[in-house]
């Protein structure tokens, strides 16, 4: 696959996740993924949608200005349960926590994006919120999910693309991929408006 799109702008995902890589794949582009070089503490009194839409941005600028000329995305993502922000759990008590507090309430889940066309300058920048409502889950339903699917480095401590379906009563965003992490809908319609189409 050549490594540079139809029009001859390269595309560069500026993320570690390999769940972003994973959904960008999905649109069957060419594109190469840098590391960017963010600090991502939240600021002081930050809500949620100002901390993803931020950092989204921050992650793009950062890549951004080693490859001139190409095409950057940037994302970011939080959840949010009581008001609160909650992160990736890192270990299984952790995430036995975070599930026993979601059980039968509604996280929302904010996903911050960002495509910067290096060539014009131009920055597009949005915000997805997807909810997220979980069944009521009983310590032995928490248990059984952490031992098959082990979600430790997921915001919310489930994989909506695997197993953690079960936990949910039901989803309601606009668009599903935000939930995963990066808003794919919204992404094609920016990828357009840079001369650089999906379809």
């Amino acid at each position: 696959m050549s490594e540079t799109l139809s029009n001859g702008r390269r595309l560069i995902l500026a993320s570690t996740s390999p769940f972003r890589r994973e959904l960008l794949m999905r649109l069957g582009l060419p594109f190469t993924v840098q590391a960017p070089d963010v600090d991502e503490t939240r600021l002081p009194g930050e809500e949620a949608s100002a901390l993803v839409t931020r950092l989204a941005e921050w992650k793009a600028r950062a890549v951004a200005e080693s490859y001139p000329g190409a095409l950057i995305i940037g994302s970011d993502q939080a959840a949010v349960l009581d008001g609160e922000i909650i992160g990736k759990p890192g270990d299984h008590q952790r995430a036995t926590v975070q599930l026993q507090w979601a059980s039968g309430r509604t996280v929302i889940f904010y996903t911050g994006l960002c495509l910067i066309d290096g060539a014009s300058g131009v920055c597009q920048v949005a915000v997805e919120e997807f909810h997220v409502v979980f069944r009521p889950l009983s310590a032995a339903m928490i248990e059984a999910y952490l031992q098959r699917e082990q979600p430790y480095q997921c915001a919310g401590s489930f994989k909506s693309e695997g197993l953690g379906i079960a936990l949910f009563e039901r989803l309601a965003g606009d668009d599903p991929t935000s939930l995963i992490g990066l808003p794919l809908i919204r992404l094609t319609r920016m990828l357009e408006a840079v001369g650089a189409a999906v379809l």
